[in-house]
């Protein structure tokens, strides 16, 4: 293969159920089979004894179905208790979760962001270092979000408590002189930690806050290699998330032609390894069942990560890995934050050249074309409130890590605020809709948008845009975007002088350099538009398309 034509999105295609095993937590995972694939072998982990044995997958005709229950009835199963599983030890809180891209998060304003149902508020303070707070101001519970950084502390806009270092309130406007601030007047604070570009947070006993035990990344040391590093917001709980990023057979079906890799005349039946299971996650390897080996490897990591690898043979005999990283943070009900990095070994492609701001829309498109199927996808689970096994259709020739993933959550969703898995699950306390509406909906309509570029009413705050999606929390869009709208005025400003010269200019040589000057500005000003449409708007099948 060619390496100038591997393209970082064509690797995330290539790579959705690629499987990475370099070091989460600080270690890494072998794919030796004599040391892992043993009949029986029991691995412990964190206190707990979880056996585990290997399976492999190649999707034969005479097995179909991934359960011997669903192959006689795939509709109908029993729904089995949580209990009735081998459960793991698992506390949601503690674990870290990646919160935004360092690079992103403003020096001038907070952020405001959710764990779950946890709302938090991210900043920058005068000394630089990161703070984290529930976004809630104790006075009266407006989000801190909401407010404004002054001379480095934090400051809610209400009524001007301003707070700083581990959530002290350092000032209260309305109290008399020489009062005290009361000690109940602060703010709840949060761990945060810059790894790698990424922040990440830890929602529990910062006494077990270890930030040895964030995932690390090999790949992500070495400055010379390719970084590609994007954040979405998406329509859909993460749990969905997850399952898409692990699901190859997808892509050659919905992602045609999205790029080189996609094409539909290659959908076709998948092997599958699953080499390793504990209860902090799982990692195999798969590849199609056409060709006699694994062409891709791929681990999760508990609570929320993929990783994916892929490696080729450069042009120069050097092998070239490619490796896609998927960050997928619950954000609530209905919404995850998908923090997705991207890098290449060796030596850079022709592709290195185009502008990132361009490159981001190719992932845009990738999630505009799953997010209806998503989308529903997450209401149906909702609306019919049963574990998957009663709903899916898994095929072992497609679904064995989308079934790996929801029989994780068998044995660890006990210890989450809400899951549905294979067979067993806890639905929310409150439904989705209950949640959002009312005072939810018209508290989100009402707050303005914590994140640059959410200016005024050009763009409704809509999760299904892709403004809102990723622009408002990407600088290099946002960068590019200003600068569109600006070769936009000037090139409407050319065109009109353009029509405007000639009527008073009679020389015949500048009114030929008119119109070729008018020409350029209406080709300029077309190119904008499209451009700035690529920013804003939703890719829309053709098949959907009126004109």
């Amino acid at each position: 293969m060619d390496v100038t034509q591997c393209t970082p999105f064509r690797t995330a295609l290539d790579c959705f159920a690629v499987t990475g095993v370099h070091k989460l937590h600080r270690r890494s995972c072998s794919f030796d089979k004599r040391s892992l694939l043993s009949s029986q072998r029991v691995r412990r982990s964190h206190g707990h004894v979880a056996a585990y044995t290997p399976f492999s997958s190649t999707g034969s005709a005479s097995e179909i179905f991934e359960d011997e229950e669903e192959h006689q009835d795939p509709r109908i199963s029993r729904v089995i208790s949580v209990d009735a599983f081998e459960k793991a030890e698992y506390n949601w809180e503690e674990e870290w979760y990646p919160l935004y891209l360092a690079n992103e998060l403003p020096r001038d304003a907070p952020l405001g962001l959710s764990i779950f149902h946890k709302q938090v508020v991210l900043y920058y303070d005068g000394a630089g270092d990161l703070r984290c707070y529930e976004d809630r101001c104790p006075h009266r519970l407006a989000k801190l979000s909401e407010g404004q950084l002054m001379d480095g502390r934090l400051e809610c806009l209400y009524h001007g408590w301003q707070f700083e270092g581990d959530g002290q309130c350092v000032r209260i406007p309305q109290l008399p002189a020489g009062a005290k601030i009361p000690a109940a007047a602060c703010a709840r604070s949060y761990t945060v930690h810059n790894s790698q570009g990424v922040i990440w947070i830890w929602m529990g006993d910062k006494k077990k806050a270890d930030v040895k035990n964030i995932p690390h990344f090999d790949q992500f040391d070495d400055p010379t290699n390719m970084d590609i590093s994007t954040i979405h917001v998406l329509p859909y709980d993460h749990s969905i998330l997850l399952e898409n990023l692990m699901d190859p057979a997808h892509i050659p079906i919905s992602h045609d032609r999205t790029d080189l890799s996609a094409k539909r005349e290659n959908a076709q039946a998948l092997k599958f390894e699953i080499v390793e299971r504990t209860p902090r996650g799982f990692c195999g390897r798969y590849g199609e069942s056409s060709k006699d080996d694994f062409t891709f490897k791929f681990r999760f990591q508990a609570p929320c990560i993929i990783q994916n690898e892929r490696e080729i043979q450069g042009k120069d005999g050097n092998p070239v890995r490619f490796m896609a990283i998927f960050m997928c943070t619950p954000a609530g009900q209905g919404k995850s934050m998908l923090i997705a990095r991207f890098a290449q070994t060796g030596k850079r492609s022709l592709f290195s050249a185009i502008p990132e701001w361009l490159i981001h829309q190719v992932s845009n498109k990738v999630f505009e074309q799953d997010m209806g199927f998503l989308a529903s996808q997450n209401e149906v689970l909702l609306r019919e409130g049963v574990p998957t096994s009663r709903l899916y259709l898994n095929l072992k020739s497609s679904d064995v890590l989308v079934l790996e993933y929801r029989k994780w959550l068998d044995k660890v969703g006990h210890g989450m605020p809400y899951y549905i898995g294979h067979r067993s699950l806890s639905l929310p306390s409150k439904e989705a809709l209950l949640e959002a509406a009312p005072a939810g909906f018209l508290a989100r309509t009402a707050s303005s948008q914590p994140v640059k570029g959410a200016f005024g009413g050009m763009f409704a705050a809509d999760l299904t845009n892709r403004y809102f999606r990723h622009v408002v929390h990407c600088s290099k869009c946002r960068a590019a975007f200003r600068k569109l709208k600006s070769v936009q005025k000037m090139s409407a400003i050319l065109a009109l002088l353009s029509v405007v010269i000639p009527l008073t200019i009679l020389d015949r040589p500048w009114r030929l350099v008119s119109v070729v000057v008018g020409s350029v500005a209406l080709a300029a000003l077309y190119l904008c538009e499209q451009a700035i449409k690529m920013l804003t708007t939703n890719e829309m099948r053709a098949h959907r398309k009126t004109v």
